[in-house]
């Protein structure tokens, strides 16, 4: 936005009148854009923790390690060779375990 400074500044009265106009003019605005939301619908669609998911359908892809993947011996994920910080007795290690 450019500002004009050339132009002669407002006093703080003339400042506080136009800020409670503006005020004024967004509460206008939010009250009459208000939806009805109907509450029924609205909590069949929330999904509450402990709910009793038993007869939902989980696909979940699984991709096997590649050849740039360690699993990490403390941890036991998959990480690429970047996490790799050492080779232990045990085995590969990550960086965040070690």
């Amino acid at each position: 936005m450019a500002t004009d400074y050339d132009a002669p500044r407002k006093t703080d009265e003339e400042l506080a009148e136009d800020s409670l106009e503006e005020l004024k003019a967004r509460r206008a605005e939010k009250s009459s854009g208000a939806v009805d939301v109907d509450e029924a619908e609205l909590a069949e669609t929330l999904e509450l923790p402990g709910a009793d998911l038993s007869d939902e359908n989980l696909a979940v892809r699984v991709v096997p390690k590649q050849s740039d993947e360690f699993t990490c011996m403390s941890c036991f994920l998959v990480h690429h060779r970047s996490q790799l910080h050492h080779e232990g007795r045990k085995g590969p290690i990550c960086t965040e375990c070690a």
